[in-house]
């Protein structure tokens, strides 16, 4: 007998043909991130404060194969990153990497360190943000803010990095409600402890590696390699429903 069911496809995680911008993409994450995109068949622009770390991440990505093209943008500096909207073609796919830490006891917070955080981790991510959805009104599109498991919890010295980080979950929240009318997503990807620069002087503590690893449940410390799926499913047709939320990447952090 024959069915008359209609066998569903999975929708395709390919990103052949769009364009997609990383900022903060020279090192660690967000050079992992931009790898991943582009293995998935996106052209490339990426973007960090330092130009010759910059053109090395793009050296790098074209000698793997990927169109790319390397920008040198601040995203605290709001007339370059009104420039990159301005000059470059438009954007399917906005992921912002771009971030700060300070840590220290909360009572010993300085205001300098508190202020550049959150330059960097708040209000560049919001700007941001409102750049690339004013470019993306006509035509949709997904931005994806590289958050933390810490946007959901807190930490011990983290008083700082835990409010940016807070502070961005629910902006990309409330971003989600308003530009979902055109077709523009927004979510973000909150990682554990991932081994990358940011994480060094952390990490090269011994009980700390010990405390973290304890927290963890699967057992181990993040590799970079461990966030890159998750950008390229919010990145393309296979996350077409999904807005305004997070996905954690924490090894089971903050199950329990």
């Amino acid at each position: 007998m024959m069915s008359h069911l209609s066998v569903p496809r999975t929708p395709s995680f390919s990103l052949d043909g769009r364009r997609a911008l990383v900022v903060g993409a020279s090192r660690g994450i967000g050079f992992a991130l931009a790898a991943a995109l582009g293995e998935a068949g996106a052209h490339l622009t990426i973007c960090a404060r330092q130009s010759a770390a910059i053109a090395s991440a793009g050296e790098a990505l074209r000698d793997a194969g990927y169109g790319v093209r390397s920008l040198e943008m601040d995203v605290t500096d709001d007339a370059q990153v009104k420039r990159c909207f301005v000059d470059e073609a438009r954007f399917d796919i906005v992921v912002n990497s771009a971030g700060m830490a300070r840590h220290s006891p909360a009572m010993e917070t300085d205001p300098d360190n508190y202020d550049q955080v959150m330059a960097v981790n708040c209000r560049g991510a919001y700007f941001l943000a409102c750049a690339a959805a004013r470019s993306m009104r006509e035509h949709g599109g997904s931005i994806i803010q590289v958050s933390s498991q810490m946007g959901l919890t807190g930490g011990v010295d983290r008083s700082v990095y835990c409010a940016s980080k807070h502070a961005l979950e629910g902006m990309s929240k409330a971003m989600a409600v308003e530009w979902g009318q055109y077709g523009i997503r927004v979510n973000t990807i909150c990682p554990t402890f991932v081994r990358t620069e940011l994480t060094r002087e952390t990490l090269a503590d011994p009980e700390k590696v010990k405390w973290i690893e304890s927290r963890i449940k699967l057992g181990r410390i993040a590799r970079p390699e461990d966030v890159m799926g998750a950008v390229v499913f919010l990145a393309s047709d296979a996350s077409s429903m999904v807005t305004g939320t997070h996905l954690l990447i924490d090894g089971g952090w903050t199950a329990g």
